[in-house]
């Protein structure tokens, strides 16, 4: 490892941000210079939480943001659908960028942000932290003991309806706020990022479905429904196995991982997510424990240790993730090493929840993932720049589609049932 040394980071965002704040601590060693957001409110919330307020400068300008003379990295929380101009625009002010999910919203944007990581050669991580769940770091680590052989089959679901409120759209500022328009396909990464960190495959194509819901119906508040809550994603890896995807709204919360190779298979235990430890289930058929593998049970069932820092990781959200996603960005930027979770990763991840939503919209055809890696092949999708959103839909009209399967190609259809959501009454 490189010599230890404090890293300065600006955050971008100061409301999920928070959480990144809280964690610029030993062993990590970021130390927060600087925060920008354009809501008052929200940064006088973070600086109650800081230790040191004073030493911080806040913005409300993201260019001026930049300019802040010792910040090397920033952080990235801003909406879902915007991470990647602002991470461009970054790279090339000179930062390294630690990007929330979804790392791109278009094929487009995905292109520009590779090539963004190329030319400046920062350091680019997304913020995807369900791989490092004490339950994936130790499927990743059994994967590769080769125990259970090579992937042929795996399961992830990100299924997660409100909690703690009685509708999600109560969080939401306003009609346009990306949650009412986002397709059931494209918040994904959370499903897929284990996956693809345990078995390191990477996705070659994608078939879909949407759980439709009739736009139409006049029941209680379905009759302002802009979007489908669950899609159903079959993913084609580049070693020819097939992951399957599932979430993101319906009812029945669900964070849950399984693994099928050619000599067994392992799972985390469902109920828990990452409210706990979580257990690890693993199994075999008799006839594939020989030589190395004799000596096991055809089943067994263990709570796994964290591989480092347990002492550390405390109350870190989102099962620890939270703690180790800072940890291995910092580290990258002091070896001067791109992390395992690089942009082509994070492209790729992204770009299945988009190219999912071109396989709704055609009844479940089987669509290609760019290989951004590949500067050849990537070059097809430099103009893609389709999306759902309104605030992309302000730059390029012609390049909206609908978030539903099921209502009309209008956009003035969803804004109206959109403003009609946010205007009831707030809980």
């Amino acid at each position: 490892m490189a010599e230890f040394r404090k890293i300065k980071v600006g955050v971008f965002g100061a409301g999920r941000g928070r959480v990144f704040m809280n964690h610029f601590n030993e062993p990590i060693g970021l130390e927060l210079v600087a925060i920008c957001d354009n809501n008052p409110a929200k940064v006088e919330v973070a600086k109650k939480g800081l230790k040191n307020p004073d030493i911080v400068t806040y913005y409300e300008d993201f260019d001026e943001f930049l300019k802040h003379p010792d910040m090397e990295a920033v952080v990235l929380t801003n909406y879902f659908n915007e991470h990647a101009p602002y991470a461009i625009k970054a790279l090339k002010a000179g930062k390294h960028v630690l990007s929330e999910c979804c790392a791109c919203s278009t094929l487009k944007e995905g292109v520009e942000l590779c090539e963004a990581v190329e030319e400046t050669g920062k350091i680019y991580m997304i913020a995807e932290n369900y791989p490092y769940t004490a339950f994936n770091q130790e499927m990743r680590r059994l994967y590769h003991t080769g125990e259970i052989g090579e992937v042929m089959y795996a399961e992830g679901e990100y299924n997660h309806p409100p909690a703690g409120a009685k509708r999600a759209y109560d969080l939401f500022d306003s009609p346009e706020h990306w949650r009412y328009w986002l397709p059931a396909t494209y918040y994904c990464t959370h499903g897929l990022a284990p996956l693809m960190y345990i078995t390191d495959t990477m996705p070659k194509s994608v078939n879909a479905r949407a759980v439709a819901v009739n736009s139409m119906v006049a029941q209680a508040e379905e009759r302002f429904r802009t979007k489908d809550e669950c899609a159903v994603s079959l993913v084609r890896m580049d070693n020819g196995s097939i992951f399957r995807l599932m979430g993101i709204g319906v009812a029945g919360h669900s964070i849950w991982y399984r693994v099928h190779g050619n000599r067994g298979a392992m799972e985390a235990s469902r109920g828990k997510g990452y409210f706990g430890p979580g257990e690890v289930r693993v199994w075999h058929e008799p006839l594939h424990l020989t030589g190395e593998w004799a000596h096991l049970p055809t089943e067994r069932t263990y709570y796994p240790s964290w591989p480092a820092f347990a002492d550390k990781i405390g109350s870190a959200g989102h099962g620890g993730g939270d703690f180790w996603v800072n940890y291995h960005f910092a580290e990258a930027i002091r070896n001067n090493e791109q992390p395992y979770l690089d942009v082509y990763r994070a492209c790729a991840m992204s770009s299945v929840g988009i190219c999912g939503w071109l396989s709704v919209m055609n009844n479940g055809e089987n669509v290609e993932i760019p290989d951004f890696k590949d500067k050849v092949a990537r070059e097809k999708y430099r103009s893609y720049d389709k999306s759902p959103f309104p605030s992309q839909r302000k730059l390029n009209p012609e390049g909206w589609i609908k978030p539903s399967s099921v209502g009309p190609d209008d956009y003035d259809y969803y804004l109206k049932l959109a403003t009609a959501k946010h205007n009831l009454p707030r809980t």
